[in-house]
């Protein structure tokens, strides 16, 4: 899932970042409306969180912006102005969530989960494939009963790829959404993280190549 944090304060616009890498996300950074606001029209983000008092403007300023132009995109504001006024303002401009500042990273990082999910998958808190069992919300994983560990990008990876099941993911597609702008498309970065994906599933194996396309998970149950 990939996210775009717009804060004018840098230390700050790091910690978060920092802290949803850190959670799974792939993140991109913004300081100011004008560069927010192409970074929404070039990338393709999962949700947006965004500051209100930018240098060039109020953030709510690029939420109404995304309404208007018929995105759905959900939207996280975080700011210190928490009065009643502000949040209900926030609201009525197509915010879909309001986290007044000072904050927990973590919270911040369900927040966004939630958000995400509530667009892509409202259905589903867990995903059966055969005897793989993906918890989204606890971000578990097990096969067979057997707790696998993953990284946060592991499981990013496992999650798209078991999402789109019967279906070809591409290499450019799981860039887009498993990695930031800082990531390097022609490097083999998902080749390796699926190659440790497999590993750590064990067999028979369930991510399959599909040359000159990407990767998959096939839609037919699979087992031992």
């Amino acid at each position: 899932m990939r996210v775009l944090v717009v804060e004018d304060d840098e230390g700050l616009g790091n910690e978060v970042a920092a802290g949803l890498r850190s959670a799974g996300f792939a993140v991109d950074l913004s300081n100011h409306l004008a560069d927010a606001d192409l970074k929404v029209t070039v990338n393709t983000y999962d949700c947006l969180v965004v500051d209100r008092g930018l240098p060039d403007g109020d953030g709510l300023h690029l939420v109404a912006a995304q309404r208007a132009a018929g995105r759905r995109v959900p939207v996280l504001i975080l700011t210190a102005r928490d009065a009643l006024a502000d949040r209900i303002a926030g609201f009525d401009n197509g915010a879909d969530d309001y986290l007044s500042k000072p904050f927990a990273l973590a919270e911040l990082a369900a927040r966004v989960r939630a958000l995400c999910r509530r667009r892509e998958q409202p259905a589903h808190a867990r995903i059966v494939l055969g005897d793989i069992d993906i918890d989204l919300p606890r971000r578990r994983v097990q096969r067979a009963g057997i707790l696998r560990s993953l990284t946060p990008k592991e499981f990013a990876v496992l999650e798209l790829l078991a999402t789109r099941a019967g279906n070809v993911v591409s290499r450019s597609e799981l860039i887009e959404c498993c990695w930031d702008e800082m990531a390097e498309p022609a490097s083999n970065v998902v080749d390796v993280v699926v190659g440790q994906l497999r590993r750590k599933l064990g067999a028979p194996q369930v991510i399959d190549t599909v040359r000159g396309a990407g990767f998959m998970i096939g839609s037919a149950p699979f087992a031992q």
